[in-house]
């Protein structure tokens, strides 16, 4: 990974989503394997309805998936199921990004998060493609399309891991 290359998608963090960047960096210290900061932190443009950033060390890219902070509804935001079932497809034909810890506790930033690493790669905004060239779009379809049946053999083989994850299966 290119440490010096900007990554795509990022913004200044609203107000509303910010958090005290040095209580991550000491709970990282304490639950990520070879983690040292210090660390610097901006939020994605996307990220669906989670809030989603980039955490920088000067070794290391990570990301960070939080529940958005406020009232919410207890099955809302599940950022807890999602640290589940990305652990549960490393290591099968479904490529997900390492994840490294799920904080429950919401006085570390405010609400609950997970960290998983960076990975390097394109955004598509647009399901058509229009940026990329027929040839190359054949290509992105074709591997979208492996990786959903990739999913859907572990879903149908009945994994018992998917399933305790709280997997959609």
């Amino acid at each position: 990974m290119t440490m010096n290359i900007p990554a795509a998608g990022l913004r200044q963090t609203p107000a509303r989503h910010s958090f005290d960047t040095q209580r991550l960096n000491a709970w990282m210290q304490t639950h990520i394997a070879g983690f040292s900061g210090p660390i610097d932190v901006q939020q994605f443009a996307g990220g669906q309805s989670n809030p989603t950033f980039l955490v920088q060390s000067p070794t290391h890219r990570y990301v960070l998936r939080r529940k958005p902070p406020g009232k919410l509804l207890p099955s809302a935001h599940a950022v807890d199921r999602e640290f589940r079932v990305l652990a549960a497809l490393e290591g099968t034909a479904v490529p997900v990004a390492h994840v490294h810890a799920l904080c429950e506790d919401p006085d570390v930033i405010g609400s609950a998060f997970y960290v998983m690493d960076y990975v390097d790669g394109r955004i598509f905004w647009d399901a058509l493609l229009p940026e990329v060239a027929a040839p190359q779009r054949r290509a992105v379809y074709s591997e979208m399309v492996r990786v959903l049946a990739a999913f859907c053999r572990l879903c149908r083989g009945g994994s018992w891991r998917l399933w305790q994850a709280g997997s959609l299966c």
